[in-house]
């Protein structure tokens, strides 16, 4: 128990609430060397064309200033400052390791002058109120201890009229889809995770959590709780992904 008495899950355990920042930091940091390369082979790329719908949808525009949390290894704000001349990106991390990773990037280092490096927790971020145009979180929210307090804050740092996009591994509608999907995740990711990265367990946790995120109406169902308007959802390959996206108006 938490010293609050309250306790959340970290994949299919349940742990202390105070716990499971530190449990997902300890993940993050075993897999950061390897976490790009995982992605590839996990998602057969598919993740690369997930987070081109992103941007599709999110349509960048120039001198916007961007707040990429679980930023990482740097995917999204890249995509950004690509298509948004004079943008700029504050990349923030709860796992400094996975931000080293991002700055080694050749992208990083060819934007560095668009581009900040920042320690930080979702569930508090070290940003003043209303100073971003564009919140993005990709693969990142459903490893938030407190949904609902990360979403506040997306919010409270979004200038008026700035608009959140998460991208979020979700739910299949079909049950007979989802027992095949199950099957390839819980069966093969984990080995997978061994062979490349070394790591078994934390790629056992990456798939449970997948699973314990709330589906596409759940969610979407939480931003519109934390403030935010005409919510709405794009399901992703057949919906194993899906996009988010909120306006504050």
């Amino acid at each position: 128990m938490s010293e609050n008495g309250k306790t959340t899950h970290f994949g299919f355990k349940d742990v202390a609430e105070d716990q499971k920042a530190g449990m997902v930091h300890g993940v993050f940091t075993s897999v950061a060397s390897k976490y790009d390369i995982m992605n590839d082979v996990m998602s057969m790329g598919i993740h690369r064309v997930w987070k081109d719908a992103m941007m599709d949808w999110l349509a960048p525009r120039p001198d916007q200033h961007l707040l990429d949390v679980a930023g990482g290894t740097g995917d999204i704000s890249f995509r950004f400052l690509k298509r948004a001349p004079g943008a700029t990106s504050v990349v923030l991390d709860m796992t400094e390791s996975m931000l080293v990773e991002g700055r080694k990037r050749a992208e990083a280092e060819k934007m560095a002058d668009s581009l900040q490096w920042v320690t930080g927790d979702a569930m508090q971020l070290p940003l003043e109120d209303n100073q971003f145009d564009v919140y993005t979180i990709s693969f990142g929210i459903r490893n938030v201890t407190r949904i609902p307090d990360a979403l506040s804050e997306a919010y409270r740092v979004l200038k008026p009229g700035g608009r959140l996009m998460v991208l979020e591994f979700s739910q299949l509608p079909n049950p007979m889809m989802q027992k095949a999907y199950d099957l390839y995740s819980f069966n093969i990711i984990p080995r997978m995770g061994q062979m490349i990265a070394g790591d078994r367990d934390s790629y056992q946790y990456l798939v449970e959590s997948i699973r314990k995120f709330p589906d596409q109406e759940t969610f979407a169902q939480m931003i519109r709780t934390a403030g935010f308007s005409n919510v709405k959802y794009r399901n992703l390959t057949m919906g194993i992904a899906a996009l988010h996206s909120g306006w504050k108006l």
